[in-house]
């Protein structure tokens, strides 16, 4: 059975604070302009750099450091718990990504990541600049987008949405459709394709990548805002996605499988947008059909070697450790699609509920040290290899993680959760709020 209850002593909204607490008090640090940069997209639970990996010596807003989508949670939970010292240390860090040389001022393109030893800004997570992701670049934008929804009336919201928009317009204008008429998943920094791996060798999803749905989610953000309309191009290809039953590749872009469990939850949130801008209700029937039902091939229904593994998703097949920001971005399309399903109470909707709670409350049983560090990734088969492990343990959690995305992506759904889903009371203290099965999960003093 795919269930988790929820632990009093420690709730999902705990597990949430804790992954913030960790990336604010241990993996953050003011630059020379007096912006807060992330230390690395990879540290362990004392927050020291891995330096050996290829995200060690990496920062910026690109799809493993994920400065903008990062800040974004941060403010968000701040300004929700009444935390500002999280919200101004999330702005600090945005101000790095608008000021610091990642966006061009005149086309808005964005390159993603900064060697933190030589200070060079780079295409790739190589520290190269043979090749980039649209989508993930797209995906930047979407983050920049939504994060100025946050910000009100401040000045840095307007250049966040221009930022967007520029963003979608370069790609519509650049990127070179792949022959089955999809996003391809690299390009060369003109935008013309390119169809080899990371390492150099052919890419066997150079078009097949789920990583083009990002830009159909800005493309539908931005139309749905009155910020530009791109209706034509998102019928154009979601025909094209639904036409070839989806797809469904690896969006990480060290990870080359045709089915990867987050290229479903993507799918689902992406096509359910789109389906609202276009209003069109066959696309909604087709994200849930085949894109939101996908994610029951990665369930994990039990603990497997001594390893909390019961109430996780596994990546995908060829590489099956449950790793946390693709089970948070899964957590969030059950949220959405419980929001989405009338009535509220029906079965359907409660049964959505109730899986996304279960990831998160699968999740929170995997923080580690005093810090509140959540690791990247629970290797219940050694895939990764044991020394990697904590305590040196044949199978178990991952000593490290990437402080902006599977350490703190746990707080994106868990605070839509509490502002749509969850029931809020009047407490004896103050505010409280309860989960689908009456468990209080946050109490507000």
């Amino acid at each position: 059975m795919f269930y988790v209850p929820e632990n009093p002593r420690y709730t999902i909204c705990d597990s949430a604070v804790d992954s913030l607490r960790f990336t604010a008090d241990k993996t953050l640090r003011p630059d020379e302009h007096g912006h807060l940069v992330s230390i690395s997209s990879f540290v362990d639970s004392d927050g020291q750099v891995m330096s050996w990996h290829a995200f060690g010596n990496l920062e910026g807003p690109g799809w493993a450091s994920n400065a903008v989508g990062g800040a974004y949670e941060m403010y968000a939970m701040g300004a929700f718990l009444h935390r500002p010292e999280w919200q101004s240390k999330a702005l600090s860090v945005l101000n790095h990504v608008l000021d610091d040389g990642f966006i061009d001022p005149n086309t808005g393109f964005i390159r993603g990541y900064r060697d933190t030893t030589t200070g060079k800004i780079c295409l790739n997570y190589r520290k190269n600049d043979d090749w980039f992701g649209p989508g993930s670049m797209a995906k930047i934008g979407y983050q920049l987008l939504i994060f100025s929804d946050e910000l009100g009336s401040d000045p840095r919201a307007g250049r966040m949405r221009e930022s967007a928009v520029q963003v979608a317009q370069w790609i519509q204008g650049h990127v070179e459709a792949a022959p089955n008429g999809w996003y391809p998943r690299r390009t060369s920094p003109d935008g013309k394709l390119f169809r080899k791996n990371p390492k150099g060798d052919d890419d066997i999803l150079w078009q097949d990548s789920a990583d083009g749905l990002y830009i159909l989610q800005l493309d539908a953000a931005l139309t749905a805002r009155g910020l530009a309309d791109y209706a034509g191009t998102l019928r154009q290809k979601t025909d094209v996605f639904v036409r070839a039953g989806g797809f469904f590749g690896s969006i990480n872009q060290d990870t080359f499988d045709a089915h990867e469990n987050v290229a479903y939850s993507v799918a689902f949130r992406t096509l359910l947008a789109v389906s609202r801008a276009l209003k069109d209700d066959a696309i909604r029937t087709f994200a849930y059909e085949h894109c939101l039902s996908g994610l029951e091939h990665f369930r994990i229904r039990e603990d497997r070697n001594g390893v909390a593994t019961k109430g996780m998703l596994i990546m995908e097949d060829s590489w099956d450790t449950a790793y946390q920001w693709e089970n948070a971005e899964a957590a969030l399309a059950y949220f959405e699609a419980a929001s989405d399903t009338p009535p509220r109470a029906s079965a359907q909707s409660i049964g959505y509920e109730t899986d996304g709670l279960t990831i998160l409350r699968a999740s929170a049983k995997h923080h580690h040290g005093s810090y509140g560090f959540l690791t990247e990734g629970v290797d219940w088969n050694n895939h990764v290899g044991q020394k990697h492990h904590f305590d040196n343990a044949r199978f178990g959690d991952i000593r490290y993680t990437e402080p902006f995305l599977n350490n703190q992506h746990i707080s994106e759904p868990t605070l839509y959760y509490l502002k749509n889903l969850a029931r809020k009371t009047s407490g004896k203290n103050g505010p409280e709020w309860q989960d689908a099965e009456g468990n209080t999960i946050l109490k507000m003093p």
